[in-house]
Order: C-alpha cells, then structure tokens, then sequence
C-alpha cells in the first residue's frame, strides 16, 4: 500500500507540472500567489487540572493575584471561602454579598445552638444502685426536663436545617451569577474551585454551548456521571483523583451552560 501511495503521488506531481498552464494560471490571474502558506492560528488555551491563565488547584490567593489573571476584590465570602472575578470581571455585588453574610451569621448562630442542645441531651437520666422513693421522684423530674431539652434539641435542629436551605438559595444565586464569567473560589487549602467563562473549552473541546450529546461521547469512556445535583462530573485526570480534584458540567435541558474544575475535599472554613 505504502508503494502505490508513492506511485499515486509521483503520479500527482506528474500531472501538476503538465498542468501549470491550469490551476496555476487561475492562481496566477486571481493575483494569489500559488506558493503561498496560511497563517497559523492560535490554539485557544485548553481549561485544565494542569492550569488556567496561570491559575492551578491548590494555588495560595496571594500567588493567584501574582498572576494578574484576578481581580483583587472578593465578590463572594460565603462559608468563609474567597472568591475572585477574572481579570475584567463583574464587580462585587453589595446586596448580594449582603445576603451572603446575613445568611453566614444565622448559620453560626444555628449551628451554635444545635450543638449546645446536643450536648443537653447527651446523657440520659438514669436511676442510681438501690433507688429510694425520692430518687424515683427526682427521676421523674429528672425526665420531664429532658423531653424538654429535646424538644429544644428538635427545634435547634429543624433551625438548622433552614438556614441550610437557605444558604443552597444563596450558593445558588452566587454560582448562577458567575455561571458565565468563571471565577475562583479559595479555601483552607488554596484554590478549591475554579469556574471556566463561558468561551474556556477542555481539551476535548467542551464547554458552555456543547450538546449533552457531545458531552457524553467524550467522556463517557472516562467515566462521566449524573449526580443528585443534575450536574456531570468525572475526575480530573491522573495526579488529580488522589487530591479530590473533579470536572463538573452544569446542564439545561441539552446543553452545558458552565463548566467548573472542583475540589470537594478542600474546605472554605
């Protein structure tokens, strides 16, 4: 095969030559000149676990802003994490990061008390060797006091998990309004989370815009998942797995409408 191909471009060549009066002449008249080389383009950055405008997980914030590829004002603080626009970004929002602390606040007050009334109940009342008729009355006492404290207990926790809900709005509301023009969270650890704008790609070419079609015949192989959350992840790639590094893809109906790297294991607080 290797040999008819050669024989078939000697063949080709052949025939260039004897045609010069042909393709070359119409080149030649259209004032195109036929030695001509197009202008490579440039290769548009791939959004990776290896890094992104200089940006890579784990990455301390003051080394990030070294970088120039972030704003230095924190548009969100939620759970104690710090998140920055890229460079050019939306600026912080007052009101929204003023929901943001308020909820931050109601959260360490219920969280407070959560605890305080789990500890009021964490030992039983119980009788002691060889009760008296006074020690049966005392433990009487003694246990409608605790219904109470559990009672108190059942309230601190139904609290608690309010604020949960409404800290999940406020999360919600925070990566909607960052869905499209990416930024980075940090953490305890550094860089924990890093959201793509909306004209960053992987290196398979996926990113806001992309059919779930498409999505999946790239990454199916590689272990794509559908998660509660109704977004796609899957690890990051080698050296990533062990550090809890993963891609996820927000979908809308049949289309990837933001695209994050994400380190679950990393904590804001």
């Amino acid at each position: 095969m290797l040999a008819a191909a050669l024989l078939a471009g000697a063949a080709a060549c052949g025939s260039t030559g004897a045609g010069a009066d042909g393709a070359g002449a119409v080149a030649g008249r259209a004032g195109a000149p036929s030695s001509a080389s197009p202008t490579p383009s440039a290769t548009p950055e791939p959004f990776s676990a290896l890094g992104y405008r200089g940006l890579k997980p784990g990455m301390t914030q003051e080394v990030a802003l070294a970088t120039g590829a972030l704003e230095a004002t924190p548009v969100s603080v939620l759970n104690g994490c710090t998140d920055l626009a890229y460079r050019g970004g939306p600026a912080p929002d007052p009101v929204r990061m003023a929901t943001e602390e308020a909820v931050r606040a109601r959260l360490a007050d219920a969280e407070a008390k959560n605890e305080a009334t789990k500890k009021e109940i964490a030992v039983f009342p119980t009788l002691p060797p060889k009760p008296s008729a006074k020690d049966f009355r005392t433990l009487a006492d003694q246990l409608t006091a605790f219904q109470e404290k559990v009672k108190a207990r059942d309230a601190a926790h139904d609290q608690l998990m309010k604020v949960f809900d409404e800290l999940k709005a406020v999360r919600d509301a925070r990566d909607l309004a960052f869905l499209t023009t990416g930024r980075a969270g940090f953490g305890l650890d550094g860089l924990r989370e890093l959201v793509a704008p909306a004209g960053a790609r992987t290196a398979e070419g996926i990113g806001a815009g992309s059919t779930v079609e498409e999505l999946k015949a790239a990454y199916d192989v590689q272990g794509l998942q559908l998660g509660k959350d109704g977004k796609y992840s899957l690890w990051a790639g080698i050296g990533q797995v062990e550090q809890g590094w993963r891609y996820e893809f927000t979908v809308d109906t049949d289309r990837v409408t933001g695209l994050a790297l994400v380190n679950h294991d990393s904590y804001c607080s």
